[in-house]
């Protein structure tokens, strides 16, 4: 069944990109409503779909002008991932706060509201015929894998000390808040140091982004994971592919992929109505074994 949040909850921190401080209120919605951000004192509501994405340059951004709200990506990938479907979402700001640059504290927020089914059926895409999108040697597809939903995201870089990594999922929410939660989004100081001089990356910090310098992480702290780049770029497919506006069952995956690479992707299928169907919780039965990620089947 759809799912909402018990009660509303509250987020402060700063973008990552606009240097400024932010306020979010996360709360009920009722069945059908989806995922929909509004800006504090705004009437224009956006909801969270593909073809309200207007930049995918960093981050992904929503709407334009005074409405817009950027960075939605980790909070988008923490409500999928919990497999929560509606929520009325204001934000005081023009970006959704880092926080330290996971989904961790969106995941702790949710835990706090706690979760609650509604009395409606939750509808799902699945996947009926391969898609696949591709940018030079990078490449990003969904086949059918009708069992439920399944990551497969390969990244490769010169420098260390990422290089070439590769994990693949079958994601549950349990795996979700073990395996990729947690996983920081990542820069070179290199890359920072140009973005700052053009009035961008405003808020990025040790505190919410792991920098890469002369082949190492320079946070103190070090990291989280192994490969935990690999596991950030899985976060923020989660939260791309949430765009698509149900949850997929299907099989992902993808190569040197990124946000622009995610949302094409998404586009492509939902323009191909060939590729895909979509079903509802109460037409089969779910598959016996472990719970599969918000799946309908």
């Amino acid at each position: 069944m759809q799912t909402t949040l018990a009660a509303a909850v509250t987020l402060e921190g700063v973008g990552a990109h606009s240097g400024r401080a932010a306020r979010l209120v996360l709360a009920p919605a009722e069945a059908g409503s989806g995922i929909v951000f509004t800006r504090f004192g705004g009437v224009d509501a956006l909801r969270a779909e593909a073809h309200n994405v207007s930049s995918t340059e960093l981050c992904v951004r929503l709407g334009s002008g005074a409405a817009s709200i950027s960075t939605i990506e980790h909070l988008m990938a923490a409500l999928r991932g919990l497999c929560v479907d509606n929520v009325a979402i204001d934000v005081d700001g023009p970006e959704i706060p880092a926080m330290d640059g996971s989904a961790a504290a969106f995941v702790a927020a949710i835990d706090e509201a706690g979760i609650v089914r509604l009395a409606a059926p939750r509808r799902s895409i699945e996947i009926r015929a391969p898609v696949r999108v591709a940018d030079g040697a990078a490449w990003a597809e969904l086949s059918p894998a009708p069992s439920g939903f399944s990551l497969d995201v390969e990244i490769s870089y010169a420098a260390a000390p990422i290089g070439r990594q590769r994990l693949r999922l079958r994601l549950t929410p349990a795996r979700f808040r073990t395996e990729i939660a947690r996983a920081r989004t990542f820069g070179f100081l290199s890359d920072a140091e140009r973005l700052w001089r053009e009035g961008r990356a405003l808020g990025a910090s040790l505190d919410n982004t792991i920098v890469i310098a002369e082949g190492r992480a320079l946070n103190p702290q070090g990291l989280r994971f192994t490969d935990e780049f690999v596991r950030h770029k899985m976060l923020d497919v989660l939260g791309d592919l949430a765009l698509a506006g149900a949850p997929i069952i299907g099989a992902f995956r993808s190569y040197r992929g990124g946000h622009s690479l995610n949302l094409a992707l998404v586009e492509t299928l939902l323009a191909t109505p060939a590729a895909f169907a979509f079903v509802g919780a109460d037409e089969r039965p779910r598959p016996r074994g472990p719970a599969l990620l918000c799946a309908s089947r």
